[in-house]
């Protein structure tokens, strides 16, 4: 099925799916069978055959799918990948089963409170129907502790296309149920993805938490305080006067240098926030 051909949901949103898993788990190869993109775009990626950095693809015109890594290592960048997201597409290997970072990668969608997610269960062709049943029932003992105890559990196989229609329809469906972003009016983009366009400059990516931004118009990055002037802004490929709240966003920022902006900066209105060295916290 083309992109073309999955619904629009609510056209005055966009959606975010970020993956999450163990390594080797399939969760590109489930990207690329649902999208038909494949995220691994860093030659590391592909000589060493896992997922490094983050990975964007769409599912339709308003909603994206992040790719996370799933190695032990590289748990910041998955943390990156996951921290505005709207939903989470949990993969688990069926040769495999539950194993640490899937654990992990869970207790990181709590910590964020991510309140909506799929589960896939792939490589289903490498199995019989007997360690599929418990595969399953390890799966769904795992979720009973999450933000979803009921979330849907669908079969797939990647290299054999069994249950990827089944996925897509079954992500809209979730996707339908999340209830829109709550702006705070002030604007704030948390930066995901830092990168250069050959005659353009410096562009970030990230999604808006709040408020809207123009082109035009001028942010401020924190927490180094650097202001800047915003060239252009596109969404989904498209270019763009405004992107507003739950949006994803490419800015191309006047004036600013590839090492004066990073992951984990923030784009925000000039003179509205500022850094904070400490911080109030209860454990438990």
């Amino acid at each position: 099925m083309k992109k073309e051909s999955v619904p629009l949901l609510d056209p005055n949103r966009q959606y975010v799916i970020g993956t999450a898993g163990h390594i080797d788990h399939g969760k590109t190869a489930l990207v690329k069978a649902l999208t038909g993109v494949d995220t691994d775009r860093l030659p590391e990626e592909k000589a060493r055959g896992i997922t490094i950095d983050l990975g964007f693809a769409h599912l339709s015109e308003n909603i994206t799918i992040i790719d996370v890594p799933g190695h032990e290592r590289l748990i910041k960048n998955m943390v990156a990948g996951v921290s505005t997201i709207d939903l989470v597409l949990l993969v688990v290997a069926a040769d495999d089963g539950v194993m640490p970072q899937t654990r992990e990668h869970l207790d990181i969608v709590r910590l964020l409170q991510i309140q909506h997610g799929v589960v896939a269960i792939t490589k289903v062709d490498l199995v019989d129907e007997e360690w599929l049943e418990l595969v399953s029932e390890d799966v769904r003992s795992l979720l009973q502790d999450s933000p979803f105890p009921r979330a849907p559990i669908v079969f797939t196989s990647a290299a054999s296309g069994q249950g990827i229609e089944q996925l897509r329809e079954v992500l809209l469906n979730e996707l339908a149920r999340v209830p829109s972003r709550q702006d705070t009016e002030v604007f704030r983009l948390p930066v995901d993805r830092v990168f250069s366009a050959h005659g353009f400059g410096t562009v970030v990516t990230g999604t808006v938490l709040g408020g809207s931004l123009k082109s035009g118009q001028q942010v401020e990055v924190q927490p180094s305080g650097r202001l800047s002037r915003v060239r252009g802004l596109q969404t989904h490929e498209q270019e763009v006067g405004r992107v507003r709240v739950g949006f994803r966003a490419a800015v191309n920022l006047a004036d600013l240098t590839l090492d004066q902006i990073h992951r984990g900066d923030v784009l925000t209105e000039p003179g509205r926030y500022q850094p904070a060295r400490q911080i109030n916290a209860r454990l438990w």
